[in-house]
């Protein structure tokens, strides 16, 4: 039981760490249309420029200002690169931001090479919050759980109780109803944007102590940010934390039980084969669970997307 609830606490900070990612790209997409593959290059820039302001300032101050940078440098890309490329379709959108994620990774090996930077969380939340079992619980994985929720619960009311809320989904159905109203839309485009980024910005900041701060940061977390909202529904905030959720207490589970894919298959119904080393399936039977959990959400997101094209809350077809 002990163990169990670890997981769980892992799961949700996994997945809500995941969930803080998958927001800003999600809200990109919802009011733009716009799939950005250079989203986790700004959870990366974020997690850099926490660690340059760290070394000067201390952790907090990092935390405040690092993803600001990066939602100015996100409006700029908005405004004097994608924009010139909006109005030609999603596939010169795919190939700018593509570029894009390229030409972050060089810029951040060149300033500051390829090994990984000594960030570390402040040592104000370095103590043990709880213990489950013996199992300690660390103050900074509380610290990011309640900053994940804060997010979430931010963005709902934002989006669904403010007028600017409302002004910026409306811009994305009407634009041009909403431009006679007085609103300048691609203004209101070009703040969601860097509103977008400066969420994987702060992204970064929360995970470069946990996760590590590197130039593979980016590869390692963006094919699963798209995972989690294909799964979630494209355009879906509540979908994006379901989907992330699911994900980060997949993949814990997945790497905690040491469960055989033969006792998966017995109980599924299957028979074992006599000569198992002479079997086709032979990889099948032997492998084990923690084998197979980093495909999980992939395995998912095919099954999801066979039962339900526009993901579990979305209103749009993937």
């Amino acid at each position: 039981m002990a163990l169990f609830l670890v997981n769980i606490l892992d799961g949700l900070v996994t997945g809500l760490l995941l969930f803080m990612l998958c927001s800003g790209l999600t809200l990109i997409f919802s009011m733009m249309g716009v799939l950005n593959f250079a989203h986790a290059s700004f959870y990366m820039l974020g997690a850099y420029f926490a660690y340059q302001i760290s070394t000067i300032t201390g952790f907090w101050l990092g935390l405040l200002v690092a993803p600001v940078i990066v939602g100015v440098f996100g409006a700029l890309i908005e405004r004097y690169g994608l924009r010139r490329v909006h109005k030609y379709g999603h596939v010169p959108e795919l190939i700018f931001t593509f570029g894009l994620a390229l030409l972050i990774e060089e810029v951040i090996q060149f300033f500051w090479g390829k090994s990984q930077m000594a960030y570390s969380e402040p040592e104000a939340l370095n103590f043990a919050a709880f213990a489950i079992a013996g199992n300690s619980f660390p103050a900074y994985k509380v610290f990011m759980i309640f900053v994940a929720m804060g997010l979430f619960l931010t963005l709902l009311y934002i989006l669904t109780k403010t007028r600017i809320g409302m002004t910026i989904q409306a811009a994305l159905s009407y634009p041009e109803t909403v431009q006679n109203l007085g609103h300048n839309v691609p203004l209101v485009f070009m703040g969601v944007f860097g509103v977008g980024t400066a969420m994987a910005g702060l992204a970064g900041v929360i995970a470069g102590p946990v996760l590590g701060t590197f130039p593979g940061m980016a590869v390692q977390l963006g094919s699963i940010v798209f995972v989690t909202i294909v799964i979630g529904g494209l355009g879906s905030l509540w979908g994006a934390l379901v989907a992330s959720l699911i994900i980060g207490w997949l993949q814990t589970f997945a790497a905690a039980y040491n469960v055989a894919m033969e006792d998966i298959l017995t109980f599924a119904g299957f028979t074992k084969p006599e000569n198992i080393w002479d079997h086709p399936l032979q990889d099948l039977w032997t492998l084990t669970l923690p084998q197979i959990g980093p495909i999980l959400p992939y395995l998912l997101m095919v099954f999801v997307l066979v039962l339900r094209p526009q993901g579990l809350m979305g209103k749009r077809e993937t």
